[in-house]
């Protein structure tokens, strides 16, 4: 175990590229609390707030760990611990999740059911109580934070406990691509993948939008598909849109998505947000008034992640400041920082041909490919005021800006938060924008 002063250099280093990565914002309420409370081998174990550490663990672990691999150990594992957690020579350090990349918080007990998700339930359920033999392959598809990741990796945890010895595999599409990718250009490694996504009993891939037109990543899962339905085997993906809606993807690999049972997965009703938010303080320990969890299902109705993340908000805010979490006080935060609107103040064609006024540039290049400086930047500012003053989901942004990946949206509006941290200039022409449009409601 390293010595405190080595453990305080190398938490800085993390710290530092955790800081550019994110808005300033989003690092002091929810990364900035984090403490490193020890290091074992290249496995480093991050302290987290009670009241913070399921949102580290479900939203923000990915990029701690991409933090850790670069600021300590390109090899570098992350655990999140709690305030009890302490080190013990003789314990085992497996990274969370383990080797086959699941999260054992997501069960098939701690997923809320209702309406709009109990088909898609239903059918995982079958799927993780035989692999293999009823729906092969599954898809799910539906907007981003409705619980599609969930689902997959309760699937996974299910067969993982109880499927006498079967091995499971969840990764991104991005994850994959990446692993495929690397392997490529790395003599001697190839087999090596295709024992990784082709050795299992049980795949899931979540995402798989990110795919399309990847021309060579696409044929490589072409052909594990084949070989893992033909040999029995299970598949499970999820997309944002249904197998027949993602354009750019190879039509071959389309029909092998849709060859099984296709189900949507839709936003939560009321009564089943309520059921999500007691659950989730349920889980964390915290006591909330009945109240303020009504405020929040009441003004969050898009997305279970957005639910989520709106508790979190409002749990940290009254921490922060020492103030009782009440219904007002949870009015006024996710007034100031939820961008789920009832009502759409303008339009997107406002919006995109506004900011092209303002920044001079034309709104044909704005929504073309043109990458001049310049205009990207104004495609930038456009793609993060319609994510905030309309109710586009990041799929929908993408089809809107000339049929972009949803990933490409979001690694923009997460490149235009850090230019607006560095440049008081453009946030100030972006808060201009924003009120005026905010204005015309």
């Amino acid at each position: 175990m390293p010595a405190r002063e080595q453990l305080e250099a190398i938490w800085e280093r993390v710290r530092e590229e955790l800081r550019r990565e994110v808005a300033d914002f989003t690092f002091h309420i929810w990364l900035s609390p984090l403490e490193l409370a020890g290091i074992r081998g290249q496995v480093l174990f991050v302290r987290a707030p009670d009241h913070l550490r399921t949102v580290i663990r479900d939203r923000y672990l990915p990029l701690v760990l991409s933090a850790a691999q670069r600021g300590f150990a390109p090899g570098a594992l992350v655990e999140i611990v709690d305030g009890e957690w302490r080190p013990q020579p003789t314990e085992g350090a497996l990274p969370h999740g383990g080797d086959s990349g699941l999260n054992p918080r997501y069960t098939f007990e701690q997923f809320v059911i209702g309406e709009e998700n109990r088909f898609a339930h239903g059918a995982a359920l079958a799927v993780a109580e035989l692999p293999g033999h009823t729906y092969n392959p599954l898809f799910i598809h539906g907007e981003p934070g409705l619980g599609k990741t969930h689902l997959l990796h309760a699937i996974g945890n299910l067969v993982l406990r109880h499927g006498s010895g079967l091995t499971v595999r969840y990764a991104t599409g991005e994850e994959f691509t990446t692993a495929f990718v690397g392997a490529v250009r790395r003599d001697g490694e190839m087999q090596a993948f295709k024992e990784r996504f082709r050795g299992v009993d049980v795949l899931l891939l979540d995402d798989v939008q990110f795919l399309a037109e990847k021309v060579k990543t696409e044929e490589e899962l072409f052909h594990t598909f084949n070989v893992l339905k033909e040999s029995g085997r299970q598949l499970v993906m999820t997309s944002d849109r249904s197998p027949t809606e993602l354009d750019g993807l190879e039509r071959r690999l389309g029909e092998r998505f849709a060859s099984g049972l296709v189900v949507g997965i839709g936003a939560p009703d009321l009564h089943v947000r309520l059921a999500i938010l007691q659950s989730r303080a349920r889980i964390d320990g915290l006591e909330l008034p009945p109240e303020l969890l009504s405020e929040i299902a009441q003004t969050v109705t898009r997305s279970v992640r957005g639910l989520e993340a709106a508790l979190v908000q409002v749990v940290a805010y009254a921490s922060l400041r020492g103030e009782p979490a009440t219904p007002e006080l949870a009015a006024r935060v996710l007034r100031r920082l939820h961008k789920e609107r009832p009502t759409q103040a303008c339009s997107v064609d406002d919006i995109v041909n506004g900011t092209a006024a303002r920044f001079g540039v034309s709104p044909k290049a704005v929504m073309a490919r043109d990458r001049r400086a310049h205009v990207v930047t104004t495609r930038k500012v456009a793609m993060r005021l319609v994510r905030d003053l309309t109710a586009q989901s990041l799929p929908q942004i993408g089809r809107t800006f000339g049929g972009r990946d949803h990933t490409t949206i979001l690694s923009a509006l997460r490149s235009l938060d850090r230019d607006i941290a560095a440049d008081p200039a453009l946030a100030a022409i972006v808060d201009s924008l924003r009120r005026g449009f905010e204005g015309r409601s």
